[in-house]
């Protein structure tokens, strides 16, 4: 049953081996897109009918299959979208709902966010870092030339950041997502503005005060552990950094009024978040995929469109610039990958078992497909107040106006596959 579902591949080739032979599906021209399947137990197979693609994901984690190049294997099924409909069964449903269900319970009410960010963080300040570079950035860098390194990449994008709200020694910044604070402390000695930045992860709040005065800037950085929505104070700038895909879909019109509410009324805001495309959001947003069920309980990226109508039921943050550079984040997550499974050795000294480790080689590799694919990206959209100054067309990391390749934006946009300042890292 599952080799008949699997055999609707439209795009690509796929060759399966297990114990009792070998099947290659889909189109047999070898310049196409080719990906390999391992089956080395057939339990596999039962996983596949009664979970779908859950289900495939978790028979991974058990090791019942691999793959010799897990992100392509994932840019096909990428390319073949309708094969995840195929393979959600109705013998699957059963288990869709009650993975919808315990999705629907972890919603980013205020207690909520805290469980769902402890869920993910708790796993230790150190093991974060076997894979981060030196500035423990958690987000996309932005890759100048190709032989910048990681922690490059980070400090680059840092740079964009303030370069795009025109960051002064006057400012004093909000930052809601303060990471393992490694904008808060690039803005403060490089601009010498006042940075609040704020987290809801008692692992990241004790390392970012501990960064903070190690760096002597305890004048200028404040760090806060609250909630974004009981924050306090107005501020000349404010700065997200891929925390949007933590509020959640009926929570983002309130994240916009409270940055409203704490911008001046001549401020601006950045703000970087993974998108999915419009056309797929809602079927998104209605299921439950395997990042939010093993990765990021809670979890939602928001579309481009969503975002535009959040801000138009706030009414007064308009949206300056945009840009787009999800092939960035690709090779980001190629480097992450590399150095985690680098440290295996020291990931099962600190107590992470096989499964664990197979089931975030997995995570990386399937946000890298998805971004290779074009079928999630990453935006930096700069957002401003009525009395703001700063005219539209904000200087990208080119030095020209427009996108990565210097053409104009056009938010929404999205890339051809396989286009852009892709190099594998």
């Amino acid at each position: 049953m599952a080799l008949r579902r699997l055999n609707h591949l439209q795009r690509g080739r796929l060759v399966i081996s297990d114990p009792w032979g070998l099947y290659e599906l889909g189109s047999l021209d070898t310049a196409g897109m080719h990906a390999e399947l391992v089956v080395h137990d057939t339990r596999f197979y039962g996983c596949l009918v009664f979970g779908g693609v859950l289900g495939a994901v978790e028979a991974y984690r058990s090791g019942y299959w691999d793959s010799p190049n897990l992100t392509s294997l994932v840019r096909l099924f990428g390319r073949n979208l309708h094969l995840a409909r195929n393979l959600n069964t109705a013998l699957a449903v059963p288990r869709r709902l009650i993975d919808r269900f315990a999705h629907f319970l972890r919603r980013n009410s205020r207690s909520g966010s805290r469980q769902n960010i402890a869920a993910h963080y708790d796993l230790g300040n150190e093991f974060f870092a076997l894979f981060l570079d030196e500035t423990l950035s958690y987000s996309s860098g932005v890759f100048a030339g190709g032989t910048d390194s990681l922690a490059e990449a980070s400090r680059h994008k840092n740079e964009l950041i303030c370069r795009k709200l025109e960051l002064a020694a006057g400012d004093h910044v909000l930052e809601i997502g303060s990471g393992w604070g490694g904008f808060a402390l690039q803005a403060a000695q490089e601009y010498g503005c006042r940075v609040t930045t704020t987290t809801i992860s008692r692992e990241q709040y004790a390392v970012v005060c501990q960064r903070v005065r190690q760096a002597g800037l305890e004048d200028q950085v404040t760090v806060v552990l609250s909630d974004y929505r009981d924050l306090q104070g107005r501020y000349d700038k404010l700065v997200s950094v891929e925390m949007i895909e933590a509020v959640g879909h009926e929570y983002l019109p309130q994240f916009f009024r409270v940055c409203s509410r704490h911008l001046k009324p001549d401020g601006m805001m950045l703000l970087q978040a993974i998108t999915i495309s419009d056309d797929r959001y809602d079927q998104y947003r209605c299921g439950v995929d395997f990042i939010q069920r093993y990765i990021f309980p809670g979890g939602c990226l928001p579309s481009l469109g969503r975002i535009r109508a959040a801000l138009d039921s706030v009414g007064d943050l308009n949206i300056g610039h945009s840009e787009e550079f999800g092939q960035h984040y690709a090779r980001t997550l190629c480097h992450w990958r590399r150095r985690f499974l680098a440290a295996r050795q020291r990931l099962v000294e600190l107590g992470f078992d096989e499964p664990f480790v197979r089931m975030w080689e997995f995570y990386f590799c399937y946000c890298e497909g998805g971004f290779r694919e074009n079928l999630i990206d990453v935006s930096q959209i700069v957002l401003t107040k009525p009395l703001c100054k700063t005219p539209p067309g904000v200087v990208a990391w080119t030095g020209k106006p427009g996108g990565p390749s210097g053409r104009p934006d056009r938010p929404g946009r999205r890339r051809r596959r396989g286009k852009g300042p892709y190099r594998a890292c």
